[in-house]
């Protein structure tokens, strides 16, 4: 027995010593900064609306609309640069020619036109302390816009908001951003004030 144990303890350390394979470590994305959050007031001389956006957002006037002039000149566009991200911001009036169910509807369609690629869509509506309601779509899935929202005071003004990222949509790694935006996206409403006609 005295003689068998050092080949037994051999073994045992040969043996313990083996690789079972190789395991690959999980996908993994790169870790993204996220900057701290500031707020400044948009309140630029006759656009028909103000907010508070970030300080590391820029604020650029939409000059086209596939390849045509923008319907009015109150459209923005809310620039991202550290993300390579933009909230594309569309105003109408609320008239004759812009019923307030056309322009919900129309913003129902734009928002559902991602069901081929999402995998649900959460709606939720909100009331802000200055008179504006409407409702925040939630896109989760690949499609190219997660999150969009319109605001209304339901008699003069409509005003719609859809965050894209200029990257191929992947849920799992532009997550943390989305979550970020909006978070901007939901202060921006809530800060969100008309000015009279």
């Amino acid at each position: 027995m005295k003689r068998l144990l050092p080949l037994l303890t051999f073994v045992f350390l040969f043996a313990a010593c083996q690789q079972q394979g190789h395991t690959p470590k999980p996908r993994g994305y790169f870790r993204i900064d996220l900057p701290e959050r500031q707020y400044r007031l948009f309140d630029s001389a006759g656009y028909p609306y103000t907010f508070e956006y970030p300080v590391y957002a820029n604020v650029v006037k939409d000059s086209l609309f596939f390849g045509e002039e923008t319907e009015n000149p109150w459209w923005i566009n809310i620039e991202f640069p550290q993300f390579n991200g933009k909230i594309y911001m569309s105003y109408k009036v609320i008239g004759k020619k812009n019923a307030l169910d056309e322009l919900i509807n129309d913003a129902f369609k734009l928002s559902y036109k991602h069901t081929y690629k999402a995998e649900s869509i959460e709606e939720e509506a909100f009331t802000t302390p200055n008179g504006v309601s409407g409702l925040y779509y939630q896109v989760a899935g690949n499609a190219a816009s997660a999150k969009q929202f319109f605001a209304t005071d339901s008699s003069n003004h409509f005003l719609r908001g859809a965050l894209y990222f200029y990257a191929q949509p992947n849920a799992d790694s532009l997550a943390p951003v989305h979550r970020f935006v909006e978070e901007d996206i939901r202060h921006m409403v809530n800060t969100l004030k008309w000015r009279p006609n």
